[in-house]
């Protein structure tokens, strides 16, 4: 990347990451209120009825989940809003004059998602973890799968973005793909105490296997071996990073 170039990636990220940091009451705020109430709904009611993990409480199983449900919810909503709010505002002209490789566009948003994604998650850890003390079993596989699955979200609200042409479209395709596709990863559950019907359907799921890795980082324990979930996951983001970097460089739905 040469200097112009560098510059013009740099530029666009930073109005990215403004962008959801001057409301960071709301973008940040808000979803951290959300996990811990989670937290403290299902972890009051199911603590001494449900032990998901061996020698692991259900609180302490329950934290990692929250954090990186926090995380992909967050980082899916910064891209594909900032896509949308564009379109709608009129806005996104200022986006397509400047020269702009599709390759700028695509890691200039996903970045930005990331680092919304990674903040919240943070937000989320430092609270709740004052109710379960945390352990760090493979701290490694926490950063890879924090951090994927990051960017697999925000490459996801990427396409979502370019696709919808109004707010109930966008919130069509969180509401019947993200939403149901993340609590029913495991979050609040181990796919082990599900019937053989349902945990073989979960499998199909790629959010799963994002959980179940982000988990295994704290408890060295997980429903599948990790390296399987990282394998998965690598190949979920590079299609969806393929159609994403495809749209943006036939400009579909951008350019009329």
């Amino acid at each position: 990347m040469n200097a112009s170039a560098a510059v013009s990636f740099r530029t666009l990220l930073m109005k990215e990451m403004l962008r959801f940091w001057k409301v960071s009451f709301q973008t940040v705020g808000a979803p951290v209120l959300t996990a811990v109430l989670y937290l403290l709904v299902f972890g009051h009611v199911l603590e001494d009825h449900v032990q998901a993990l061996p020698g692991v409480s259900y609180t302490a199983f329950l934290i990692p989940g929250l954090v990186m449900m926090s995380v992909l919810q967050n980082a899916f909503a910064n891209s594909s809003s900032s896509l949308i709010q564009s379109k709608i505002m009129g806005s996104l002209i200022f986006i397509l004059l400047p020269p702009f490789s599709h390759w700028q566009l695509f890691g200039a948003y996903v970045a930005a998602s990331v680092v919304r994604g990674v903040v919240v998650g943070l937000g989320v850890f430092i609270i709740t973890v004052w109710f379960a003390p945390p352990t760090f079993a493979a701290p490694l596989w926490i950063v890879a799968f924090g951090l994927l699955g990051a960017a697999m979200l925000g490459t996801l609200g990427l396409i979502a973005g370019i696709w919808a042409d109004k707010f109930d479209q966008l919130a069509a395709f969180q509401n019947f793909i993200v939403m149901p596709a993340t609590f029913l990863s495991g979050v609040f559950y181990s796919v082990q105490s599900l019937p053989p019907f349902w945990r073989t359907i979960s499998h199909f799921n790629p959010f799963f296997y994002m959980i179940d890795g982000f988990r295994y980082g704290f408890f060295a324990q997980s429903d599948v071996n990790p390296w399987i979930s990282l394998a998965v996951l690598t190949f979920a983001f590079v299609v969806v990073a393929g159609i994403a970097v495809s749209l943006l460089a036939r400009g579909f739905k951008l350019r009329n």
